[in-house]
């Protein structure tokens, strides 16, 4: 009987983890199916429970930071937008000097000046993108 009762008690937890996502409910639905299986085992009710709380606890401090890390790996990981183009290399379109200048990054012509504004780049040098300042790609010649 008691492993009818774990069964669908861990059934239960992991079906409201679903709706949750905090990966609380779950630890105590991997604890309930350990629980069941020490039943299955023929473990009497204390044995079940001390499984059940053991599983729970292990699983609370070995898979849920595990889990919580794969699940928050998103943009913080990966840069977006402009701050992915920091630090790629571009071409040189038009001559870049302190007052003007163009290059290709990626495929699109972006307005560019030196990171160091004593510096001047020629037509097809190749330049790193050290920063991007509104719509010019601060650039630097490696």
């Amino acid at each position: 009987m008691w492993l009818i009762v774990w069964l669908v008690v861990g059934a239960a937890l992991v079906v409201a983890e679903i709706f949750t996502t905090t990966f609380i409910l779950l630890m105590f639905g991997l604890g309930a199916f350990a629980a069941a299986g020490a039943a299955a085992l023929g473990a009497g009710v204390p044995v079940q429970a001390a499984v059940f709380a053991a599983v729970s606890a292990l699983s609370f401090l070995a898979v849920r930071p595990t889990l919580r890390r794969y699940m928050h790996r998103d943009a913080r990981d990966t840069p977006m937008g402009v701050e992915a183009l920091e630090g790629s290399m571009a071409l040189v379109i038009e001559a870049v000097d302190h007052d003007s200048g163009q290059i290709k990054i990626e495929g699109e012509l972006w307005r560019a000046r030196p990171y160091d504004a004593t510096q001047t780049f020629a037509v097809g040098d190749r330049v790193r993108v050290i920063e991007i300042k509104g719509a010019t790609a601060m650039v630097w010649k490696d």
